[in-house]
């Protein structure tokens, strides 16, 4: 079980609120698995930000918030024989998800590269520089660090450049298609 977080600490100098309290913060697949209920949504919320700072240093460093409190969320492609996998993979900004080994690997594909900007905005509905694990298509891994569950709080995309999602590190491996293993080098 997920101990309950009442409200985002240690993030820098924003103001959070519940999500689903700012719909218009949200790209449009977050705002409906937010609302699907497919994940608690009294944990997770949202603050608006600059669109220009939507990169992780820039919005690290403009709003006070520590590296090691975001998430990034990059979205991979891997190929077998005929067969394509796509997934997506949630590591701390400090770290790199081990793509060539760990997730070619785990995903069982001969080939793996990360997806071309196109294909993942496409595929995602999200913009590029908020993708987030919440929301993403059905069907997709989503393979989140250890080091990330271990977090009382990180940040991360909300689908639009123009806002950010704080959610419980715990909440992050309990999202539809999540699997947590060892994925930082």
């Amino acid at each position: 079980m997920i101990p309950r977080m009442s409200q985002p600490v240690g993030l820098g100098t924003l103001t959070w609120q519940p999500a689903l309290s700012q719909p218009h913060l949200l790209g449009g697949p977050v705002r409906a698995a937010l609302e699907s209920g497919s994940l608690d949504a009294d944990q997770v919320f949202v603050t608006e930000i600059d669109p220009n700072l939507a990169d992780t240093a820039a919005f690290c460093q403009a709003y006070e918030s520590p590296l090691e409190n975001s998430a990034n969320c990059v979205v991979v492609a891997g190929r077998r024989a005929e067969t394509e996998t796509t997934a997506a993979c949630l590591v701390l900004a400090t770290d790199r998800a081990d793509v060539n080994k760990t997730v070619r690997k785990h995903l069982g594909v001969r080939k793996i590269s990360f997806a071309p900007m196109e294909d993942a905005v496409s595929a995602t509905g999200m913009e590029y520089g908020g993708i987030t694990p919440v929301g993403l298509p059905g069907g997709w891994p989503v393979l989140v660090d250890t080091a990330v569950t271990g977090r009382p709080w990180i940040v991360i995309g909300s689908g639009t450049r123009g806002s950010k999602l704080a959610i419980p590190g715990a909440l992050a491996g309990t999202l539809p298609g999540a699997e947590v293993l060892e994925l930082a080098i």
